[in-house]
């Protein structure tokens, strides 16, 4: 897999995680006591709104620092190897998930130690 093209292709999709993060935090309004709703339901889906944003915005913000590092791996000569293991990452993964740090088998022991 040549490193050029997936650096373009991470840089790019960086550029646009940070617009998406920029939109998201301005989407995010300023609460102030006069601006609750007098209906209670409707401040429940206030709420409700508020909360998807903020884990889209999480999740956006975590997608992005994946980016980062698989760039500074790129940067360092150590991409395409699995962090934990040091393995080869398959290049089907690669090509799936260009930020990938780990094989499938240590990305699957991490994610069963997260639960």
């Amino acid at each position: 897999m040549e490193t050029s093209t997936v650096r373009k292709h991470l840089e790019e999709a960086c550029q646009e995680l940070d617009r998406s993060i920029a939109v998201l935090r301005g989407e995010k309004p300023t609460v102030r006591g006069d601006d609750f709703p007098q209906d209670p339901a409707d401040a429940g889906t206030n709420l409700s709104e508020d909360d998807r944003t903020e884990a889209v915005l999480h999740s956006a913000m975590s997608q992005r620092t994946e980016i980062l590092a698989a760039l500074t791996r790129i940067q360092e000569g150590s991409y395409g190897s699995c962090t934990d293991c040091g393995r080869p990452i398959p290049e089907g993964r690669l090509e799936a998930r260009p930020e990938a740090a780990r094989c499938v088998a240590c990305q699957s022991k991490r994610d069963r130690l997260r639960r």
